[in-house]
């Protein structure tokens, strides 16, 4: 093989050709058409918009509904009504403006979440992105399953019909954001291609909450994620592209140097999306990521990113079991029993 001196980083993601395999996610820098451009600027291939959740969309609606009813009551509305108050900025139209002006401004594919509760919710609201122009569409069923009544089987089958619901309303790719508590991870991403998914990102973080000990309340909790994260995200792509050949794969979580890009890429992800890396240190460390890449490829002869892609999954690898049972306990039995 020859020495390449310019290795191709160019992927494939959802029918999508990107111009490279760094992702920018979900997060504040996403919710803005100016730090979009500088992480457009730095390298991201892509850029995944805010989720749209259905519960935030909904009371903005009815709030609006309420500030149009109020003046019934009130006589010195009548020369100035209500119904006259710019309400374009509430429900999901704040959404669609800026999945239209991110459209505007940017050449790199732009993606648009969608979180609903019910369903209905998540067709409706997904057309609403696709028909603003959203290259493709993330299914984020963010939900913690607590209801005794409802079996494994159940939660399933409503993701999944939830995906057929909205594979049929919109004609732009469809991914779906997986968390990793499943039983039979591998089942379910198999029905969830059946079900009209045309990719899978791996893994929604779950924030949990935490306890104010001061005022014995509830809180809310976000922790950046760390480069620990990633080994469960390379397990799960590792054995999925090797049953799943044909489904794009994307690696979330713990995404924070070139290293982890190039191991996602290794064991099958088409992109490694990042978030948390960048919140830290600013849309400029995507232009390090793929530099580094780069470099990694030329030096181990490399001629493109596709090349390597997968080439260490499941299916690949001297003993499959690795991504299995036997890591464990290869892992659990060598560790030493004395510490220096």
């Amino acid at each position: 093989m020859g020495t390449p001196t310019q290795p191709d980083l160019g992927v494939d993601y959802l029918g999508l050709r990107l111009s490279g395999p760094v992702v920018a996610s979900a997060s504040p820098l996403t919710r803005a058409v100016e730090t979009m451009l500088a992480l457009q600027e730095a390298g991201a291939s892509a850029v995944v918009l805010p989720s749209l959740f259905q519960e935030e969309v909904e009371a903005e609606e009815l709030a609006a509904l309420d500030l149009m009813d109020v003046g019934d009551g009130f006589a010195e509305f009548d020369s100035a009504p209500l119904s006259e108050v710019d309400t374009s900025g509430y429900g999901p139209d704040s959404h669609v403006r800026l999945v239209e002006e991110a459209k505007d401004a940017l050449s790199v594919p732009v993606i648009a979440s969608v979180n609903a509760e019910r369903p209905g919710g998540w067709a409706r609201y997904a057309t609403l992105m696709a028909d603003a122009g959203a290259d493709a569409i993330e299914l984020n069923p963010y939900a913690v399953n607590a209801d005794p009544q409802q079996s494994s089987a159940d939660v399933e089958d409503r993701y999944l019909r939830i995906i057929e619901e909205v594979k049929a309303a919109v004609g732009v790719p469809l991914a779906v954001k997986l968390s990793n508590n499943y039983l039979s991870l591998s089942h379910f991403a198999g029905r969830a291609r059946d079900a009209g998914a045309d990719g899978l990102v791996l893994f929604n973080r779950f924030l949990g909450p935490d306890i104010d000990l001061d005022e014995l309340q509830v809180v809310p909790k976000v922790a950046l994620s760390t480069p620990d994260e990633l080994r469960l995200r390379l397990r799960w792509i590792a054995i999925l592209r090797s049953q799943l050949p044909e489904l794009s794969l994307a690696a979330t979580g713990g995404v924070h140097s070139a290293s982890d890009v190039i191991k996602a890429l290794l064991v099958g992800a088409n992109v490694a999306m990042t978030t948390s890396a960048v919140l830290t240190h600013g849309p400029g460390l995507i232009a390090t990521l793929l530099r580094d890449v780069h470099a990694w490829l030329v030096e181990h002869e490399y001629e493109s990113v596709r090349q390597l892609t997968g080439s260490m999954r499941a299916d690949s690898v001297e003993n499959p079991g690795e991504y299995e049972r036997a890591q464990y306990v290869q892992a659990i039995t060598t560790w030493p029993t004395h510490r220096p």
